[in-house]
């Protein structure tokens, strides 16, 4: 009854034809100090639909009065579908029952119930839902039953989400025709601005998403990792992207070298890094990942860097030069280790390619790490892509790929070996990170 009207050949949006007009009963408070009573007492009665006030204001008689819908199954001249309580209250003469229409229009239904108006039948077990919307810019991926019907599902998608002003539908996978992992798109409505800006783990990004690559289902996996990385570290985020590894982690005084080839890509990464104020402990780099690998090992060692952390506080009046010696004292200072705990390498397609560059790159530097120091070799985070199917074989085919990189067999069965199944990303494709330590026999060959 309250579903909208049904036009299955649509194709241009036509807000004007959802409308619809309802007979219901209502009863008409006599007293408008009453209602609140009435509403109570009538509970049971009332109509009660998401998003619709049951509380009107009289049409009929006294704009001044209200009346109180009531349940489409009580009927104005039948009392017998009428409650106890409304009976009390007619009796009472409290209320009295009289007809009302409901006018229901396209402002009422959500983008669900249109959608369903309007696609065919067959088409309706996987209407399409599943959007990423980056700052302004709703990201569709149609499937192809439902391009017919693109340019109608954008327009009430952007319709029924107020922070909408874009919406997209995406022609190619991403990275197929870029190596930046940028992809083609169609603008199917409202806005053709790409700038956006995005908040996440209390950071800020601003970017031309139609240039750069950002991926808002991987908020969860940024702070997966972002929380690994502990204050003082280095970590080299060797395929940066915009920075949502680099800039949280910075954020937590982690001396990041974060690096991406995309110019764009660096750019943004730059301009994040100075709203976020994380200057002093994110380095941004714009070079080839697998030349940056090694050159940052090299060039991390070589550097000097002290961060004084110590907290601000308010400046005395007066000088006091006991109290500015205390002051001196609890100064806090961090220094830039001279080598990487992490690695990250969020390049899922061919981020394992790179992984030969691990070879060798503490040649002759033994004497930086376990057992001559406290100091371990770094923890490396690779992003692959993998089959969907048993756990067990993907972990294997992951570490089959590693070993042949790095030229030295690792196992699912290694002790700090993680592959962390991360997401879906096509019916049989998914998205894995696996962390394991670089070994001695890989980093000082």
């Amino acid at each position: 009854m309250f579903r909208p009207p049904i036009n299955r050949a649509m194709r241009a949006l036509d807000r004007s034809f959802f409308k619809k007009r309802i007979p219901l009963a209502a009863a008409q408070v006599l007293n408008i100090r009453e209602i609140a009573k009435c509403q109570t007492q009538l509970k049971s009665d009332l109509l009660n639909l998401d998003r619709l006030a049951n509380v009107r204001t009289d049409p009929v008689t006294d704009s001044t009065r209200k009346v109180l819908l009531l349940r489409p199954e009580i009927k104005t001249d039948d009392p017998t579908t009428w409650g106890r309580e409304l009976r009390d209250l007619v009796g009472q003469k409290t209320v009295v029952i009289s007809p009302y229409d409901l006018e229901l229009d396209y402002s009422y239904w959500t983008y669900h119930d249109i959608i369903s108006a309007a696609l065919p039948e067959e088409d309706q077990d996987e209407i399409p839902t599943g959007f990423a919307i980056v700052g302004h810019v709703a990201h569709l991926n149609l499937r192809e039953q439902y391009l017919p019907y693109k340019f109608l599902i954008a327009e009430v998608l952007m319709d029924k989400n107020t922070i909408i002003r874009t919406v997209i539908n995406k022609v190619d996978r991403v990275g197929t025709q870029d190596e930046y992992r940028t992809f083609q798109y169609e603008l199917l409505a409202g806005d053709a601005s790409m700038d956006v800006e995005v908040r996440e783990l209390d950071c800020t990004f601003r970017f031309d998403y139609s240039k750069v690559y950002w991926n808002t289902r991987l908020n969860t996996e940024h702070k997966r990792l972002v929380n690994m990385f502990n204050p003082g570290e280095a970590m080299c985020d060797v395929m940066a992207g915009v920075g949502p590894f680099a800039v949280p982690a910075g954020k937590k005084q982690v001396f990041i070298w974060a690096n991406d080839l995309n110019p764009k890509s660096y750019e943004s990464l730059v301009e994040a890094i100075s709203i976020n104020k994380v200057g002093q402990f994110v380095k941004p780099f714009n070079k080839d990942g697998r030349e940056f690998i090694r050159e940052s090992a090299r060039q991390l060692m070589e550097q000097d860097v002290s961060v004084d952390i110590t907290p601000k506080v308010p400046r005395a009046p007066r000088s006091n030069s006991k109290l500015d010696l205390i002051n001196k004292s609890q100064s806090s200072i961090l220094r830039q280790p001279k080598t990487f705990s992490h690695y990250v390498m969020n390049l899922p397609a061919t981020a394992t390619t790179f992984l030969d560059a691990f070879i060798g790159l503490y040649q002759s530097q033994e004497k930086l790490f376990t057992p001559y120091t406290d100091t371990k070799l770094p923890m490396i985070h690779v992003y692959c892509f993998s089959s969907k199917g048993d756990q067990n074989e993907a972990e294997i085919r992951i570490c089959k790929e590693i070993s042949q990189r790095i030229k030295y067999e690792i196992t699912p069965l290694d002790e700090e070996l993680v592959i962390w199944d991360v997401r879906d990303v096509a019916p049989e494709k998914r998205m894995f990170c696996a962390s394991f330590r670089l070994l001695p026999e890989v980093a000082f060959r």
